[in-house]
């Protein structure tokens, strides 16, 4: 479907902060919305699901890039709170789509030295489902090349809501003092607790906003949206987007020197 003429897409070609000379380095967390399968299915007159069963071939394609550059943390978001929202059908499928992946491609990972774990309500899932789950965490735990994160049932809002019933609850019971608590404490609520915050937050098929992903987290993410769908993503995609956060300057709120 077209987009409306007053949507507006940001190319992999846009600055959207200043640019400095290189200085900041690679990303240590890259952090990436996968959006454009149903799209690149309907373009080619496909079902919904053909197109994410290629949506896990540009996983498998980043996941390589992301090895190939020493990115230390990568996360994904694979599956929304709000996806549940979808028929039945696309939910059994997606859900049989992650099956499918945990049974073939879980000792495969872990035979690269990559770390698997999993955020978001998990236990929306069925009791089968969730022990692949914590079976694939067990498994690749040691692991240090890279950590792969699947955000499986996430929503940001959901994240700082059940930190702050968290923080709340640690209060009421005297663990903590109200006047003691900081951003650096509220983050150790989050399920995110044992990653460092995203340097970079880019999203594919040229929508332009976070929709509900590591809201808290990526407070001082680069941010960059490419118009490419998500099946057709490659190497070539994410070295373009890891070279546009190399050449931004990252203030961190701070004035311009």
């Amino acid at each position: 479907m077209p987009l409306h003429p007053s949507t507006k897409i940001v190319s992999i070609n846009s600055e959207c902060s200043p640019l400095s000379t290189g200085e900041g380095g690679m990303p240590k967390h890259v952090a990436i919305i996968m959006d454009g399968n149903s799209r690149w299915a309907a373009a080619r007159g496909l079902p919904r699901i053909a197109g994410h069963r290629e949506g896990a071939k540009a996983v498998k394609r980043c996941l390589e890039a992301a090895v190939k550059r020493n990115i230390q943390w990568l996360t994904l978001y694979a599956f929304s709170s709000e996806n549940w929202r979808r028929t039945p059908e696309e939910v059994f499928a997606l859900t049989d789509l992650l099956r499918y992946y945990l049974q073939h491609e879980v000792k495969a990972l872990h035979n690269q030295d990559i770390r698997i774990q999993f955020i978001g309500d998990l236990s929306r899932f069925d009791q089968k489902l969730q022990k692949s789950l914590s079976d694939a965490e067990y498994l690749t735990r040691n692991n240090r090349k890279l950590t792969l994160t699947l955000a499986l049932s996430y929503g940001g809002r959901d994240d700082i809501l059940q930190a702050a019933k968290r923080l709340v609850t640690a209060i009421q019971e005297n663990e903590i003092k109200l006047e003691n608590v900081t951003e650096t404490m509220f983050s150790k609520y989050l399920q995110t607790v044992n990653m460092p915050d995203p340097d970079l937050v880019l999203r594919t098929s040229g929508e332009c906003r976070l929709s509900n992903f590591l809201l808290w987290q990526s407070a001082y993410a680069e941010l960059v949206f490419l118009e490419t769908l998500w099946p057709d993503f490659d190497e070539q995609h994410f070295s373009k987007a890891i070279d546009i956060y190399t050449r931004r300057e990252r203030r961190f709120g701070a004035r311009p020197g």
